[in-house]
């Protein structure tokens, strides 16, 4: 199979993730890579041995196939818009979009060319969800009927160099973090019905404490304490919580509670982790990973998986009916946290379909 050529646009802090994943996954070729300010495309090509180019350069380079666009969330559908009209395939950081009107936009853009949209996060594809996927799949816990996901932290500026988009409109723990949870809890439970939810912000302003722009102070524009409950087609109710107020807590990241048992599932933001079961009164055991891709960074691994769809013809695994119907989720813990309203989800999607079984690193089919 031939690899895919990319080229990436975005060359900020999360760029350096994928291109330490991308050798791991001979479906790839980084064909290069591009950002507004040239000096920092500049310098990660001399750090991972890529070549830099400008950003129209790389749009207009015919034997580029897929654009990787990991720009901020305010620019994901301009930047999108764009690889699009240049005849090309886009996989994009989460979140799809910042409104679902612009996400619109975009998957309207692509399907009238042809072409593909993926969506961050990919975490799902990790061996520890996997493995909770195949254990409830297999009926592990009986019919899930609750379950609580808590992402709880005091934000970003205290260790990420540029924190102000987090703050802005656009930004919060909702649509910074929630694709991870929500993403996770569609690949596990299938789509979401409905949302109720309350949402406040506990600060007007941050005070940057890392390196670059310490001492600055950022606007808050956004909320930054979301909880809800979302009610999926599946007849599970799920309490979410996203925060950037919050200093410490002891709640895990999440619990899904079955008639015939208890699991536990690791952060969604990370590939790895510990599953644990418990079978009705019994105690809590930790579940063997029946799935690879856990021990070590894959964060590209969404990207092989398109490429490898695009060589094939199946669908991907972080397409756009998922991405968009996580983002109208998000949307509507937003909404109902502002009116007080129910929500009920108009988006629809399948669960993607599950990875092989495997011990060790290998191929997506």
């Amino acid at each position: 199979m031939d690899p895919v050529r990319v080229g990436l646009i975005g060359c900020g802090n999360i760029s350096a993730a994928y291109l330490r994943a991308a050798p791991l996954f001979p479906e790839l070729a980084i064909a290069a890579i591009a950002d507004l300010d040239e000096s920092r495309a500049t310098a990660r090509a001399a750090e991972f041995g890529l070549r830099a180019t400008s950003i129209d350069a790389l749009l207009a380079d015919p034997a580029i196939e897929v654009v990787l666009n990991l720009t901020t969330p305010q620019a994901h559908v301009p930047v999108g818009l764009a690889a699009i009209a240049h005849g090309k395939h886009v996989h994009g950081e989460k979140p799809l979009a910042t409104r679902t009107t612009d996400a619109r936009r975009l998957l309207d853009a692509a399907r009238s060319a042809g072409l593909r949209v993926g969506s961050a996060p990919d975490t799902f594809l990790g061996g520890a969800h996997q493995t909770a996927r195949k254990l409830l799949d297999d009926g592990a816990i009986g019919r899930v009927t609750s379950g609580t996901a808590h992402m709880m932290n005091h934000g970003h500026e205290h260790w990420h160099p540029d924190p102000g988009f987090y703050y802005a409109e656009g930004g919060g723990p909702m649509l910074d973090m929630g694709p991870y949870y929500l993403t996770n809890l569609v690949n596990l439970l299938g789509p979401v019905a409905q949302v109720v939810g309350v949402a406040t912000r506990g600060y007007d302003t941050r005070t940057i404490s890392s390196e670059k722009r310490r001492g600055e102070t950022v606007a808050v524009e956004t909320p930054t304490h979301i909880s809800g409950l979302a009610t999926f087609h599946s007849g599970a109710t799920i309490a979410l919580t996203t925060s950037f107020d919050v200093w410490q807590h002891t709640h895990r990241n999440m619990e899904l509670y079955g008639t015939e048992g208890t699991m536990i599932v690791p952060d969604p933001n990370r590939f790895g982790g510990t599953v644990s079961v418990a079978k009705r009164r019994d105690p809590l055991t930790d579940i063997p990973l029946s799935h690879g891709f856990a021990d070590g960074n894959f964060r590209i691994i969404g990207l092989a998986d398109l490429a490898h769809a695009l060589r094939t013809g199946r669908p991907h695994r972080c397409n756009e009916a998922l991405a968009f119907h996580v983002l109208d989720v998000m949307e509507a813990f937003l909404h109902a946290g502002a009116t007080g309203e129910r929500v009920i989800i108009e988006s629809h999607c399948e669960r993607p379909a599950p990875l092989p079984a495997r011990s060790v690193l290998g191929e997506l089919d």
